[in-house]
């Protein structure tokens, strides 16, 4: 087992840009061996993030398609959001999938919370597995509908192989979700 580094100590941050999801941070360093170095982070709201893996029954996931700014692409994957003031991440979850998805969940379970690009981004997510779905559709945030896309667990395969199945989150979540359903058998 290797020996714990020692954290580098933080000698100066300053706040270099900040916008209504962000604030961009200059962090100057000192590591335990005297080097000095200057990185950028971005720190969120503080209150996380949640993306949900829902099954629609034992074989089918559901999965939303949705614009990605970040790629200007509609891009295929599981419903996510933030944590609302004063929300835990499992009524988060459910309030996110009920706006996203038209259903709630009367099982959550948490599979994992996962950072995001931690060399420069200091958040976290928290993954859950939704089960036994029921319709309830909220209203929420977003521009314009969103289309749900039902997808059987026998074709993963192929989902994986989409062009439009990219982002990491969401197969974080499958991987997750494939390790559920293995211990559970």
């Amino acid at each position: 087992m290797t020996k714990e580094k020692q954290k580098p100590q933080i000698l100066h941050t300053e706040l270099v840009a900040e916008s209504r999801l962000f604030k961009v941070e200059s962090v100057h360093l000192k590591f335990s061996n005297g080097v000095e170095r200057v990185y950028e982070r971005m720190r969120g709201g503080g209150r996380g993030a949640v993306m949900l893996v829902p099954m629609l029954d034992d074989n089918t996931i559901l999965l939303i398609r949705e614009y990605s700014a970040g790629t200007h692409s509609y891009e295929l994957g599981f419903p996510k959001g933030l944590i609302d003031p004063g929300e835990t991440a499992l009524e988060a979850g459910n309030r996110e999938l009920m706006e996203e998805v038209g259903f709630g969940a009367r099982s959550l379970t948490h599979l994992k919370q996962v950072s995001l690009a931690p060399g420069y981004f200091g958040s976290r997510m928290d993954i859950l597995l939704a089960r036994d779905l029921y319709p309830e559709r909220r209203e929420g945030d977003e521009p314009e509908p969103l289309d749900v896309v039902p997808w059987p667990l026998d074709q993963l395969e192929q989902l994986m192989s989409r062009p439009d199945f990219t982002e990491a989150r969401s197969i974080c979540g499958l991987y997750l979700l494939q390790d559920w359903l293995n211990n559970e058998e």
